[in-house]
This record gives structure tokens, C-alpha cells and sequence, in this order.
């Protein structure tokens, strides 16, 4: 896999960077604390497919360049969009599609949330697996404010992740709240201080990189479907019975017997 690297002065697409079975996808532009552009969202959904083709990499994190993670997607691009009802449909699902595509990614996923999470990007942010952030962090879903209506799976994922109440109190309120209660609703999965963050980033990602990923994409695909209460029940049960008969289990309960770390 090309791996691209950027200075940190320097605007860019999101910039993919690879370490054995890590791979992680940095929001690059710092100036405009990371705001999502139009070329972006191709440049993401490109890495996606190029993370999920190479069997390689087995766990994604996701992050920001400097102080901030992302300031969502760029207003003036939604405004510009917004001009006729086709523009508008297919805008309101460009960036939908990013973000639902980062959900259902097979290998699991953790952002590190560097900084202040704002508008779409708390999106992003939910549909990974796992949030770690410092304890300096901050979101706000500015939608009400700007009279927006959300777009439905977005919602819908703040309802299945943060339950009803926070929801509520995040959209239709708009205000900001801070990484205590960033922690305490359940958005962030750990708070530590910006000197801890890449050591329990890489602690997690350790033990993600280490587990069956068959297994484990199985399991994730479920449990989102199940959030959205669309579990496809045959296709999971599909999964069960086949990981019963696959290589992960026989190397799995061998290593239990043996006291030793399985290698899948």
C-alpha cells in the first residue's frame, strides 16, 4: 500500500499512514481545524476500499492534524449545494455516505480525538467504533442554529449510540458541551490527558490488532445492524455456524490451551 505523508502546514486530503496492522487516516487540514471539503469525501471513501483490501491492516484510527479533529464538513459547501432540490439531495448524501461507509468498514475502528469535535464530524467521530479523547475536548451539533434538519441515518445513529435524551439535548439545544460529559453520555468510549493519548490509543489498537478479525467483523456488522433494528438474522446465524468450523476457532482454542497469544 502507497502510505502518504504531509507537512503539518501544508492543506491536504486526508492523509493515510500505515504501521504493521495499524493504519491510520489523518485529517489534514489544520488551519480550518480540519474542515471536510467536497475532495475529501472522495479521498476518504477511496481509503476505505484501499483499508479493506489489504488483509494486512486489521484496525483503522482515525485523527486529526493539530489542536482540533475536524470542524465537520465546510458550510459554505452545503450552502452552495442547497441551491435546487436535486443539489440538495445529493449533498445532503455526499457526506452521509462517508460517514456510513466508515461505519460498516469491516475492520474495527477508533478515533482519536486530538481535539474539539464539531457539526458533521461528531457524526464521524459516532460511527467509529471507539472514541478516545483528551480531557480537553469539546462538540457541539450546530444544526438548529443553522437551520438544518439532520440527515436521517445521522440522527439515527445519535439515537442507537446516545440514547434519545442526548439527542435531544445535543440537537435541539446546539449548545457545547466539554470532555467530562463528552465521557458521561457515552459519546467518548475514554478521557485521558493529551500526554496519554497516543499510549492508550495504541494499547487498544494492540488488542484489536490481536483478535480474530473474521470474528470480530461478524460481531461488528451485527451489532450495528442490530442498533438500527435491522438485523439480518439468517446472515448472522450464518456467521455463527460457519466460525465454528473456521481456522480462527481451532487457532484460537488451541492457543487458550497452549497459554499463549493466538495468531490469526
Amino acid at each position: 500500500m502507497h502510505v502518504r505523508s504531509a507537512s503539518v502546514e501544508t492543506a491536504t486530503p486526508p492523509v493515510l499512514e500505515q504501521d504493521g496492522a495499524r493504519a491510520t487516516i489523518r485529517l489534514n487540514r489544520p488551519k480550518h481545524l480540519n474542515r471536510l471539503e467536497a475532495e475529501d469525501l472522495d479521498a476518504l471513501l477511496d481509503l476505505f476500499d484501499r483499508i479493506e483490501a489489504d488483509p494486512a491492516i486489521r484496525v483503522l484510527v482515525l485523527t486529526g492534524t493539530g489542536k482540533a479533529f475536524s470542524a465537520g464538513y465546510d458550510l459554505n459547501s452545503v450552502a452552495q449545494r442547497a441551491v435546487s432540490a436535486v443539489e440538495e439531495n445529493s449533498a445532503g448524501s455526499a457526506f452521509e455516505v462517508v460517514v456510513n461507509r466508515l461505519e460498516d468498514i469491516t475492520v474495527p475502528t477508533i478515533c482519536r480525538l486530538n481535539g474539539g469535535v464539531y457539526g458533521g464530524a461528531t457524526d464521524l467521530a459516532l460511527a467509529c467504533d471507539f472514541r478516545i479523547g483528551v480531557d480537553t475536548s469539546e462538540m457541539f451539533m450546530p444544526a438548529a442554529r443553522l437551520g438544518l434538519h439532520y440527515y436521517k441515518s445521522g440522527i439515527t445513529r445519535y439515537v442507537s449510540r446516545l440514547g434519545a435524551d442526548n439527542a435531544k439535548k445535543l440537537f435541539l439545544t446546539a449548545q457545547k458541551i466539554g470532555a467530562p460529559e463528552m465521557l458521561r453520555i457515552g459519546y467518548l468510549t475514554a478521557m485521558v490527558p493529551a500526554d496519554k493519548l497516543d499510549e492508550e490509543v495504541e494499547r487498544l489498537a494492540r488488542t484489536l490488532a490481536g483478535n480474530a478479525p473474521v470474528a470480530m467483523a461478524g460481531m461488528k456488522r451485527a451489532i450495528n445492524e442490530i442498533a438500527r433494528g435491522k438485523l439480518d438474522e439468517v446472515a448472522a446465524d450464518r456467521r455463527a455456524a460457519d466460525s465454528m468450523r473456521g481456522a480462527e476457532i481451532k487457532e484460537g482454542v488451541r492457543a487458550f490451551a497452549e497459554k499463549r497469544p493466538p495468531k490469526f
